[in-house]
């Protein structure tokens, strides 16, 4: 890897295109190395976990409506829509849209931490999209899943989005852009352009995940697909972009991020590096925000040693400071103690998960989260006792530089009501490549069967899972059929209204 500095250049400083980093993440885009075999099956390994997040998800309504919006938007040869008929395609920006809703709305899908959050899996909807529409083959698709993941997590373990509010899309934009790029093979001033104005527009507040979380959570990441297709599209008919768009004296560092002093170094895969950052993204196990994984999975373990949970008093959460922030007690957000708070806030309040794994003993996509559930007396009472406190050297874990080392979990302290205690502590989750039960393709084709199961025909499951395992092999027209298409009345409609009909 190369180490790229970054810094603000003032106006009057000439900051050469070659050495601004939207002009180094086009080299990576454009280099073309080929893709190794572990990678090219980790990427068919996500794409079978998007498909299985997404049908879980086709039904709900945030979803339909995104189907909605892309039906009303046909295009030939266009992409094809999650759900819909093979034959049925739309223009893939829209198609891009829908199908990365679907995948965002149950935040069941790949993670990867380090400077900031993110969730690179992302990526794939507006590449597979843009590769359908164009007619291309899996050896092309593979390559542009690459780049959008090596791209998005080489900007997350440098550039922290998160402390300046600044929503993490702000690195997925450039990556499906850099990703597009990629796969159809565009030169690179093409793709320094679509980073660029991809990067320029999809700049929002993290308020999308902060106190009443709405449906937006799950749209904001299909915006940035949606944007790095529209950005390419400009970009291949000679629009150019803000530039130096990071380094700029009015750019997102001197502006967004930490201002005109800061410094940041962004690792980079050198000329013939094979693009291998996948294999450091983690899959999940359970429906709910990345961080609350292992402490799910330590909650099933606890238990069955607390017994009576009515005994339970306190429950202390010590942990990092990411996660303590985001989705614990040092957030300040009263809605994550509130039984009326949406889904995606609930799945954002580690005391909620906390508290149900420990009485269910299960996590579960949907009646994890039910009104009904989040209503239980004996829930409220026992969510209300637990509290999170950020702990240095949990902090110090989770940024640790050695991957094998990084901790995202916590220690759990249990405070009865006779001032007895036990503890007990997990630093990755099961699912983890670390952890007890590291996810490998059987485990994503299981958790592909059991979320599509009733709504995707074992048929169709079978056709696509066919074309998934093999996808770097895949000739174009089985690169446009990688869909998957649900029966005739087995989703709800959208709801009424909107624009487009």
């Amino acid at each position: 890897m190369i180490e790229h500095p970054v810094r603000v250049h003032a106006s009057r400083e000439h900051l050469p295109r070659e050495a601004q980093l939207a002009w180094k993440l086009a080299e990576v885009a454009r280099d073309p190395v080929p893709v190794e075999p572990e990678v090219a099956e980790m990427i068919g390994n996500r794409v079978i976990d998007n498909a299985a997040v997404a049908a879980a998800s086709l039904a709900r309504r945030p979803v339909a409506n995104a189907r909605a919006q892309a039906f009303a938007h046909p295009y030939r040869p266009g992409a094809a829509v999650f759900g819909a008929a093979t034959e049925v395609r739309s223009s893939p920006e829209w198609a891009a849209w829908a199908n990365g809703v679907a995948v965002r709305e149950l935040d069941f899908h790949d993670t990867f931490l380090a400077a900031d959050y993110s969730h690179p899996g992302d990526n794939i909807p507006p590449i597979l999209a843009v590769a359908q529409h164009r007619g291309l083959d899996g050896a092309a698709l593979v390559r542009g899943i690459a780049t959008g993941y090596e791209v998005q997590i080489d900007l997350v373990r440098a550039i922290c989005l998160h402390e300046h509010r600044i929503d993490h899309i702000a690195h997925l934009g450039p990556s499906a852009a850099a990703g597009i790029g990629t796969l159809m093979g565009l030169d690179a001033d093409v793709i320094y352009q679509a980073i660029g104005q991809a990067l320029h527009t999809t700049t929002a507040t993290r308020q999308s995940r902060k106190g009443a979380i709405s449906s937006w959570k799950a749209y904001a990441p299909a915006f940035a697909g949606k944007a790095a297709v529209e950005a390419v599209d400009r970009a291949m008919r000679g629009e150019g972009a803000p530039a130096p768009i990071w380094e700029g004296e009015d750019g997102v560092i001197a502006r967004l991020l930490s201002g005109p002093d800061a410094r940041y170094t962004v690792p980079l895969p050198a000329p013939g590096e094979p693009k291998r950052a996948i294999l450091d993204s983690y899959a999940k196990e359970h429906s709910a925000e990345y961080q609350s994984q292992a402490l799910i999975d330590l909650a099933r373990r606890l238990a069955p040693r607390i017994g009576d949970l009515s005994r339970i008093a306190e429950i202390v959460i010590r942990t990092s400071h990411h996660t303590h922030n985001v989705i614990g007690t040092g957030a300040n957000d009263p809605q994550k103690f509130d039984p009326d708070a949406s889904r995606e806030t609930l799945d954002h309040s580690i005391m909620y998960i906390f508290a149900v794994a420990l009485e269910d003993r299960d996590w579960h996509h949907e009646r994890s989260y039910t009104p009904e559930r989040a209503h239980r007396e004996s829930t409220v009472a026992l969510w209300r006792k637990v509290r999170t406190l950020e702990d240095q050297e949990w902090t110090r874990r989770y940024h640790d530089p050695d991957p094998d080392k990084r901790a995202f979990g916590g220690r759990v302290t249990v405070v009865f009501d006779d001032g007895t205690s036990i503890d007990d502590e997990l630093a990755v989750a099961d699912a983890h490549p670390r952890g007890a039960r590291p996810f490998a393709r059987e485990q994503y084709l299981q958790k592909f069967r059991t979320l599509a199961d009733g709504v995707i025909a074992r048929t169709e499951q079978d056709r696509f899972l066919d074309l998934a395992c093999r996808i770097g092999s895949l000739g174009a027209a089985e690169v446009r059929a990688l869909n998957l298409a649900a029966p005739p009345g087995a989703l709800t409609a959208p709801t009424s209204g909107g624009l487009f009909r």
